[in-house]
């Protein structure tokens, strides 16, 4: 149960009483707002998009996918990043499409491109 529906709840239960209903509708009323109100990012998340756009241009200077300690050695924005990190980094490119990735013998490599061009070839 969420608050709104558990201050509903209540709102029933103390209808007679002027002073507590109109508290409970201020309470509601702020719920509302706080789910309205839009979420600016993190410092790490601000932080994370630079090492995107670095990943990104790293990318489109190689001519073939790379795989993330490659990654490392050609972009220094990167190269004190743990590989965990840089996966998570490659995962979220990938899932906005601008990033694909391929297997050579167990080894992930990342290019340039949505999934589904990589499928194509």
């Amino acid at each position: 149960m969420t608050k709104k529906e558990m201050f509903n709840q209540i709102l029933a239960v103390v209808a007679d009483n002027a002073e507590m209903v109109e508290f409970i509708k201020h309470e509601i009323e702020l719920l509302d707002n706080k789910a309205k109100s839009p979420k600016k990012p993190t410092p790490v998340q601000v932080e994370n998009e630079g090492f995107k756009a670095s990943i990104l241009l790293a990318l489109s200077e190689t001519e073939e996918p790379v795989s993330i300690k490659a990654l490392q050695a050609i972009c220094p924005d990167v190269a004190d990043l743990t590989p965990q990190k840089i996966s998570a980094l490659l995962n979220q490119l990938r899932k906005d499409g601008k990033v694909c990735r391929t297997y050579e013998k167990k080894t992930a490599l990342f290019a340039l491109g949505s999934e589904s061009e990589a499928d194509a070839e």
